[in-house]
């Protein structure tokens, strides 16, 4: 036997173990061996306890617990992890009826609808799923009930929380999931804080899970549209984290400019847009006025957040949150079962935006548009709304990366890379490709055209201090 057989079968399963590794397609999206989330030294980041970044690659999958049975939640599941999210933001009560109708497994969550009376049925199952996303490396964003069990305002209800028993109920939600490595608490649920009494009970649910978990598991809040947990909770000591919904709009102007708003508040808190406008979700609620949104119309909040300085993105599809199927009434007019809406392409998109990420120094990135010379920076199409240029770099001018959201020319300023010699790539988001454009001295103003002009072709142009030697963007975490 030629005694170099095992010794090459050994290289190649090392070599393949390395990739899985660094493909979050391949195995688990995140490996728990790195510990518990925190927030990072310089409070911008999520970050594991040894010292790993964390990327927060979120999906709606808000009626996840109520309208999947088991096999349909391992289809699901099993999707995301190989598309690479690392966040399922899912609701224990939930949005549609979520008291009154039980759910696949037949179970509803409360005994009479009393917060205070669980039912172990309905839970047991809320465990599998956690347990299931927890053998794929996925984080569970947990809304421990959707906002219209506190604040009605719209929606089913009915409103069944105070203070007490929100405290109690969500003790026991903490003490329940204390264990859980892969639980990230999210109070709120689409709904403003509008009188006092609001803010009594999201207190007290905060409460409640600290209490219960000991404080194990990051807090955030997922507020209504156009809004902010800054808004209403930015100085609450046990608001890890702010989460915004920039909402089901396609412009620039404004909302996403908010993002940037939450990052340059005091104190610096990590900032992520929980709900930006969804794949094929009717824009601004009309679709008849409006049509569908398209994977382009997904992409742009991807890059305008993380160059805003997010700390990651939430995706979302407009079947698959509601999790519907042809027998179910169908909220705002979805073009698909949820089972085919998984795999349509803006969903397999979001995975380059964390590769691009996690490919250069994490934890110094700043966001910075004064890269970008004013001349044609913003694009006005017909119908689609305000697409606007946006630009982030590290803080040691090691790397930039600017983001067309439409394929036109554009011009920057080089003298913000460090090194003598700039390397340019071109990135593109919808493949996740990078091709190298070649070598640039840093002084001066360049102009750079899209390889491919069009609406909805937009590019990243990544340039790199030369004397790093950086991989191809997206190729590889450093």
């Amino acid at each position: 036997m030629n005694k170099s057989i095992p010794l090459i079968i050994c290289l190649v399963f090392c070599s393949l173990f390395t990739f899985s590794q660094e493909n979050p397609m391949q195995g688990k999206s995140v490996d728990f061996k790195h510990g518990r989330l925190k927030i990072s030294e310089n409070k911008r980041f999520l970050i594991h306890e040894d010292g790993t970044p964390f990327f927060y690659l979120g999906d709606t999958g808000w009626e996840l617990f109520h309208r999947l049975n088991k096999e349909d939640t391992e289809k699901y599941l099993e999707n995301r992890r190989a598309k690479g999210f690392t966040v399922i933001q899912a609701v224990v009560l939930a949005e549609l009826d979520g008291l009154n109708t039980p759910n696949a497994e037949g179970n509803k969550p409360l005994i009479d609808n009393d917060p205070l009376k669980p039912d172990e049925a309905y839970f047991r199952h809320v465990d599998w799923v956690i347990k299931k996303a927890e053998e794929k490396g996925i984080f569970i964003g947990l809304l421990p009930t959707w906002g219209d069990k506190w604040n009605r305002k719209w929606g089913t209800g009915p409103q069944i929380f105070n203070p007490e028993n929100a405290r109690v109920y969500c003790k026991f939600l903490g003490e329940r999931y204390r264990n859980c490595p892969n639980i990230i608490w999210i109070l709120g649920g689409d709904r403003p804080i509008e009188i006092e009494y609001h803010r009594q009970i999201i207190a007290a649910m905060a409460e409640g899970l600290r209490l219960g978990d000991g404080g194990s598991h990051l807090i955030s809040f997922h507020p209504t549209g156009g809004q902010g947990s800054s808004q209403f909770l930015h100085n609450e000591p046990w608001l890890d984290f702010n989460m915004r919904q920039n909402g089901h709009s396609l412009s620039y102007t404004a909302r996403y400019q908010m993002t940037y708003d939450d990052y340059m508040l005091e104190p610096v808190k990590p900032v992520i847009d929980a709900e930006p406008i969804y794949e094929d979700h009717p824009i601004d609620f009309n679709p008849d006025a409006n049509g569908h949104s398209t994977a382009s119309d997904v992409r742009r909040p991807l890059y305008w957040d993380l160059f805003a300085g997010a700390c990651g993105h939430t995706y979302g599809h407009h079947s698959v949150w509601q999790m519907w199927i042809p027998s179910r009434t169908p909220v705002n007019r979805p073009l698909m079962p949820w089972y085919e809406a998984i795999d349509q392409p803006g969903a397999g998109q979001m995975i380059y935006g964390r590769r691009l990420m996690e490919s250069r120094p994490f934890f110094n990135r700043i966001p910075d548009n004064s890269i970008i010379v004013a001349d044609n920076v913003t694009s006005s199409v017909p119908g689609r709304g305000s697409y606007s240029f946006v630009a982030t770099r590290d803080r040691e001018g090691t790397y930039a990366m600017i983001y067309a959201p439409v394929g036109r020319k554009f011009t920057i300023r080089m003298d913000v890379i460090s090194g003598k010699e700039v390397a340019a790539w071109w990135f593109n988001p919808r493949n996740g490709e990078a091709t190298s454009i070649g070598k640039y001295s840093n002084t001066g103003t360049q102009t750079f055209n899209s390889p491919t002009p069009g609406e909805n072709l937009d590019w990243i142009l990544v340039l790199d201090d030369a004397s790093k030697k950086y991989p191809a963007p997206g190729s590889k975490k450093l």
